[in-house]
């Protein structure tokens, strides 16, 4: 970690002598832009049951957690170096393999390329986030719930897989939509019309079926006086094979049919907001009865309330989360089979700029078990804290 974060900094220096050597004169470096955030978590305050825990929201939180832990620590490196060439890298220095803590791994690293003057028309290859899902889409950083909802997430494991997507959107939409990601609330600029391929074995990991994901997504910000809103559909297909898999559990080398669909409607604070997603679809899940995977009907969603307020000079967003998801994770141990009903009830603090502090109460019910786990129901409450700078 420490030699990356030596590797950046003499970056940086070398480009910042570099653009004053250059004069006026605009290099590509000169294009280049660094930025990133972090997060400290604490999970464990007014905790209820130990035993309860959500190993793809949160590692830390549950009995294996206790203390404060760093939830994310990312540098964002980033710039249009060309009319028609942008590129994007970033890593995340707070993820843990076996023992090992705050170990660094890839997040994203894409080129976009403009089919187009305007570049309405664009190529993104590399990995990056699937389109699917407003919240999946939508940055960690400017996310009010701590961790994604159950339903969506679980149809992409970090959101993130090695892919081609082609994006379409107006000049006028795409200025739109900077200006609600530059203000903190926009998903990011994946185009009003997605359609794209990935490799289906999320980010990291190379594909094992040779049968790629086919993905799509529609969607449309409406502004209607301040307010703004965004209805949109997507869906995705393709073959997932079982990684992870107890040794008394045969698994088809193929993989197991993995599709969705899903509808979004976002309304935008300003003052209120509502942000709400719910999808169906079939993927692989843990048979109880039968101690097998099987393919398996899913369906569930979310919805978010939340109300933007500035006052004294600091901004304040009190929110309200329902969530309920019913199917398999398959990025988990024998397709984990899933039943969740949680709300959460929080408030996000900004009382200094780049600075935030949020605080959420968790009422949570799940059931998640599988082979080593057959029977294994969860509900208990707890209070989350988290501090995140923002750069």
């Amino acid at each position: 970690m420490r030699l990356v974060l030596s590797f950046i900094l003499v970056l940086v220096v070398n480009v910042s002598l570099l653009a004053q050597k250059s004069g006026n004169t605009k290099k590509w470096y000169d294009k280049i832009h660094i930025g990133g955030y972090m997060q400290v978590r604490y999970n464990n305050l007014l905790q209820s049951n130990p035993d309860l825990g959500c190993q793809q929201c949160d590692e830390h939180w549950g009995d294996d957690g206790g203390g404060l832990s760093l939830r994310r620590v990312r540098f964002k490196i980033k710039g249009q170096i060309t009319p028609r060439i942008f590129v994007y890298f970033q890593p995340d220095f707070a993820k843990s393999i076996e023992e090992d803590h705050h170990v660094g791994k890839l997040k994203d690293a894409y080129i976009d390329v403009g089919l187009d003057k305007k570049n309405e028309f664009r190529i993104r290859i590399g990995q990056s986030k699937v389109p699917y899902g407003y919240e999946d889409i939508q940055s960690s950083s400017n996310r009010l719930p701590l961790d994604r909802n159950d339903a969506f997430n679980s149809g992409v494991k970090d959101e993130r897989d090695l892919g081609v997507f082609f994006y379409w959107a107006t000049e006028e939409k795409r200025t739109l939509i900077s200006h609600l990601r530059k203000a903190g609330l926009s998903g990011g600029d994946f185009g009003l019309f997605a359609l794209g391929f990935y490799n289906g074995q999320t980010a990291n990991h190379y594909d094992e079926n040779d049968n790629f994901h086919i993905v799509s997504r529609f969607s449309y910000p409406i502004q209607i006086g301040d307010q703004v809103i965004e209805p949109g559909i997507q869906a995705y297909t393709g073959k997932y094979v079982i990684m992870k898999h107890s040794p008394e559990i045969a698994v088809n080398p193929k993989g197991y049919i993995d599709e969705r669909a899903a509808l979004s409607f976002i309304l935008f604070p300003h003052p209120f907001g509502i942000q709400a997603e719910y999808n169906i679809g079939r993927g692989p899940e843990f048979d109880n009865s039968t101690n097998t995977i099987q393919v398996k009907r899913l369906h569930g969603g979310y919805a978010t309330f939340s109300y933007f307020l500035e006052k004294w000079h600091q901004k304040f967003y009190p929110f309200v989360r329902f969530q309920y998801y019913n199917g398999g994770k398959k990025h988990q141990l024998d397709a984990r089979s899933f039943k969740v009903k949680e709300t959460e009830i929080g408030i996000e603090w900004h009382p200094l700029p780049h600075f935030e502090f949020l605080a959420e109460y968790t009422i949570s019910d799940r059931r998640y078990e599988d082979f080593q786990n057959p029977i294994n129901h969860q509900a208990g409450n707890l209070m989350r804290l988290q501090a995140q700078v923002k750069f």
